[in-house]
């Protein structure tokens, strides 16, 4: 049995008594969640009165809004899950590990995602079209890359070049950070 006051037990019906520990935790979550629409509330109305105040911009308004409604409603959900016996350290840990992993993964995928987006770029904004003679221009003294669009794929296009039939495959990103200089087919 737990170390409640033998008063408030002899208040409650028998049945109550297996019960009581799952409804203290509900009343407990309850009136956390009630206390974060409250304190949520309060900063709303006085972000309010300072944006009319000051005459902040509605944009501002609107982002602290959302950042203070961000902040009390995690704060509650934190207070929740230690009431389940979840510890926020434990979670913190969990969550900047996945945030480092996911991060090395992005980085390292950046080259593979830049390509395919610029892809899509190409398709859609048709800077060169298969069959197409292109030059990559590096800069006003150097002869850039240069030959005949042979296929465009997520990675890579194709190039022909025209004096000794070499294929080039250049990574479509570079197609968005030079200059390229484009003859039509004929």
């Amino acid at each position: 049995m737990t170390d409640r006051p033998a008063h408030i037990m002899q208040l409650l019906p028998p049945w109550a008594e297996p019960w009581l520990e799952f409804i203290e935790l509900g009343l407990q979550i309850v009136l956390i969640v009630l206390g974060a629409w409250v304190l949520n509330l309060l900063f709303r109305r006085l972000i309010r009165r300072l944006a009319g105040s000051y005459s902040l911009p509605a944009e501002l308004v609107m982002v602290a809004r959302r950042v203070v409604g961000l902040v009390i409603y995690l704060g509650a959900m934190l207070m929740i899950l230690d009431r389940f016996g979840v510890s926020g350290t434990v979670l913190w840990t969990a969550f900047t590990g996945f945030a480092a992993v996911a991060a090395v993964a992005f980085f390292a995928a950046w080259s593979v995602l830049s390509n395919i987006f610029c892809t899509l770029l190409i398709f859609t904004t048709r800077p060169f079209r298969l069959h197409d003679h292109i030059e990559l221009l590096e800069s006003g003294d150097k002869p850039g890359l240069k030959g005949r669009v042979m296929d465009i794929n997520l990675i890579y296009t194709t190039l022909q070049e025209e004096e000794d039939a070499q294929v080039l495959q250049v990574p479509n990103s570079l197609f968005f950070q030079r200059v390229v200089r484009r003859w039509r087919k004929a």
